[in-house]
């Protein structure tokens, strides 16, 4: 599918770090621990209603925003504070287990590698470089530079630019299957990483390569 000269573009929340830490963080701060993917999921929300009207906002202003009103709700003490502190404990999680010998195969290979994330490029350079593989990168791109944030056209229009090349030559690796939808139609090849074992949505375009880890991907890129 990929020749050795092609780009592929990670996505960074999920995909490449581990998200389940959260809980236990929202715990700690006194909040159910199950509020912490409710939020996640609210802070994507509204970065998409954002996009689909043509407007944007920075990762983190939208994330506290949305996670404050949520901590009050739940009796947490001092709401705002311990928002921003949680937000902004985004790049202090884990990657995935798999994911920095597979970056460094891929790496091997010949491959160029980017990510593409909602989030800001510091958080994406803190996370890469805690693994010890931010080397392996060739460019840290994030929608803060873009028109818009994913999976709107303009956001991987955006990267295919910032790499100079086109679109067709780029493979974006995600967990989202929103991701993945918004990569084709903006003429990216794709990569599903399923690593629940789940059913993808028949409502969005169906990604190129399926694979159910990173380690996977190198053997599905030749």
């Amino acid at each position: 599918m990929a020749s050795a000269a092609s780009v592929v573009v990670f996505d960074v929340n999920e995909t490449l770090s581990d998200l389940a830490p959260m809980g236990q963080r929202f715990a700690d701060a006194g909040a159910p621990a199950h509020l912490a993917k409710q939020w996640f999921a609210a802070l994507l929300r509204d970065g998409f209603a954002l996009a689909a009207t043509g407007d944007s906002a920075g990762f983190a202003e939208v994330g506290a925003g949305i996670l404050a009103p949520l901590l009050d709700a739940a009796g947490v003490a001092q709401p705002g504070e311990t928002a921003r502190r949680l937000a902004g404990s985004l790049g202090d999680l884990p990657l995935h287990p798999e994911v920095a010998d597979a970056v460094r195969s891929l790496s091997a290979a010949g491959h160029r590698l980017v990510t593409l994330t909602n989030g800001s490029a510091k958080v994406a350079e803190k996370l890469l470089d805690a693994a010890g593989i931010l080397g392996e990168f060739e460019k840290l791109l994030s929608v803060e530079d873009a028109p818009n944030w994913k999976p709107h056209p303009s956001s991987y229009a955006y990267a295919a630019q910032a790499c100079g090349t086109r679109p067709d030559q780029m493979v974006l690796v995600a967990v989202h299957p929103w991701d993945i939808h918004g990569a084709a139609r903006a003429g990216l090849r794709t990569a599903w990483v399923n690593r629940d074992g789940g059913a993808y949505p028949g409502y969005f375009a169906s990604p190129d390569l399926v694979v159910s880890s990173l380690a996977e991907l190198r053997a599905a890129l030749r």
